[in-house]
């Protein structure tokens, strides 16, 4: 979670980005973008009183050995003051800001701006506790606006009490906000990991004070990004090849995602997203993808591939499908309206698969139809080439007139172990992903290499990968000896344009 929301001096409150609903970094360069989510917080308009939580008090009067408010801040305005109470936070001068506050509070306690300057200036300067002890009593839900509840909600979990967040969390819900919609179920979900280990004992203590009264900051939390492929992965960098790929969609195409699919049965998707990618992670991209550049062969869509990525270290897992809220989220975000979206869930049971992927009409955020394909490592590209066809055959996916041709992939498993390939070297070109957690990257160009005279698109695939190998500094993981290529000017056009 990130600390905090401050006032901003408009007609009313908004927030600044914070962390605490999975922030995405800068997208990478190319059409291939991060989905970024929106964080718009405006003031609340329902009524609802936040009690503190028991066993703390309300704040009250100055302690007895807390500072005099010098005269010429007595009189000052409630910027000054809040001005003056910041500086004395970030000197360390804790009793000083408090006897500032307090003032404050007692003459201007009930404004918004004064209390989410205040607890926003508390929270980045680390002071979590205090928080709690003077803006708890006071918050109203209706009169103060949901940023300064989302301060308070941060330091009940800051400070690992359950039930007032549970409260407050129920409270800011009730305000019925759809733009505060994303980002309180990232709160929903850190509340429920801390209830999860309070029940089963292992609820670790609040962060102990450090000796000058801030807490000790909690573990940078890694985020997980939505990253959108809009093109097919192995055009990036034959920009300047237009026949690579079709003329521009007419009218308007309807716009379709394709999601990573989900591992059922991943017991610590933190420790399985640490590791080299494998074939079955690396199919969970690969399979997307493969949809996505079967569309955007189609002249009535706009399709994208989503895959996930946890901070700037590796992928994310997903061991559960997708839900709505998921899915909301990924429209919501989205820079163009979505019509449809497919998530899919793979389950591996002693190299016995079941695919179960299903089409989501975006419009009522109801199922359309649901696909199952299963497959033993014997039987995958059939299996694989039944679903591709009955998926295009329910969208009603059609060439374009005249070309360009899309053939289907002859070896569909092959096909999408090379697209994920592709992808996550393209990400590591990009900076997205470290080059160094490429899973032998040897064994991956080699077979990549295999597979580049089997067809036109397999070449291709091969000289941007090879491209993109130069620059991320694994030329050296490259076989020796060039292999073939498929004879076409458009492999021909891609080799001059890549310089060779």
């Amino acid at each position: 979670m990130g600390f905090f929301d401050r006032f901003k001096k408009t007609a009313r409150p908004q927030s600044q980005p914070a962390p605490a609903s999975a922030q995405p970094s800068a997208p990478p360069a190319g059409a291939a973008g991060v989905v970024p989510p929106s964080d718009p917080l405006q003031p609340g308009s329902s009524a609802t009183l936040v009690q503190p939580p028991p066993g703390l008090a309300a704040a009250g009067a100055p302690a007895p050995d807390a500072p005099a408010i010098p005269a010429e801040l007595s009189n000052a305005s409630v910027k000054t003051l809040l001005l003056a109470a910041c500086e004395k936070l970030q000197s360390r001068d804790l009793p000083g800001a408090l006897a500032i506050y307090e003032s404050l509070l007692r003459d201007a306690g009930d404004r918004a701006d004064v209390l989410v300057t205040l607890s926003a200036d508390l929270g980045t300067n680390g002071y979590i506790e205090q928080i709690v002890e003077l803006v708890a009593p006071r918050y109203d839900a209706e009169r103060h606006g949901p940023a300064t509840g989302i301060n308070l909600l941060q330091a009940y979990l800051a400070t690992r009490n359950t039930t007032a967040a549970q409260h407050l969390l129920d409270i800011l819900f009730a305000l019925d906000r759809p733009e505060l919609e994303e980002r309180l179920h990232g709160f929903s979900n850190a509340l429920a990991e801390l209830i999860e280990a309070e029940k089963s004992g292992t609820l670790a203590p609040p962060p102990a004070a450090r000796p000058d009264g801030t807490s000790a900051a909690p573990p940078a939390q890694k985020t997980i990004h939505l990253a959108s492929i809009s093109r097919p992965i192995w055009s990036y960098g034959l920009e300047a090849v237009p026949s690579a790929l079709p003329p521009p969609k007419e009218g308007r195409a309807r716009r379709v995602a394709f999601c990573q699919l989900s591992q059922l049965g991943v017991t610590d998707p933190m420790e399985h997203a640490a590791r080299p990618e494998d074939a079955v992670a690396r199919l969970t991209r690969g399979l997307p993808l493969w949809f996505a550049e079967t569309f955007y062969f189609a002249p009535h869509y706009a399709p994208l591939a989503v895959v996930a990525l946890l901070g700037d270290a590796s992928y994310a897992v997903f061991p559960t499908e997708w839900t709505t809220d998921n899915l909301r989220q990924l429209v919501s975000t989205s820079g163009d309206p979505i019509d449809y979206v497919f998530t899919g869930a793979l389950r591996n049971t002693n190299d016995d698969y079941e695919l179960t992927l299903r089409v989501w009409e975006v419009k009522k955020f109801r199922e359309r139809r649901q696909f199952t394909a299963r497959w033993t490592p014997a039987t995958i590209d059939a299996a694989l080439a039944d679903l591709h066809a009955a998926v295009c055959q329910f969208m009603e996916w059609k060439p374009y007139p005249g070309g360009p041709a899309y053939g289907r992939a002859s070896a569909p498993a092959a096909w999408c172990d090379t697209l994920g390939a592709s992808l996550s070297w393209f990400l590591a070109d990009k900076q997205t992903l470290p080059s160094g957690w490429l899973a032998e990257p040897a064994a991956t160009a080699a077979a990549l290499a295999a597979r580049a005279a089997t067809g036109e698109r397999e070449s291709l695939a091969w000289l941007t990968f090879r491209d993109r190998a130069a620059r991320i500094g694994l030329s050296d993981t490259l076989p020796p000896a060039a292999p073939a290529l498929a004879a076409t000017p458009l492999v021909d056009a891609a080799r001059q344009a890549l310089g060779g």
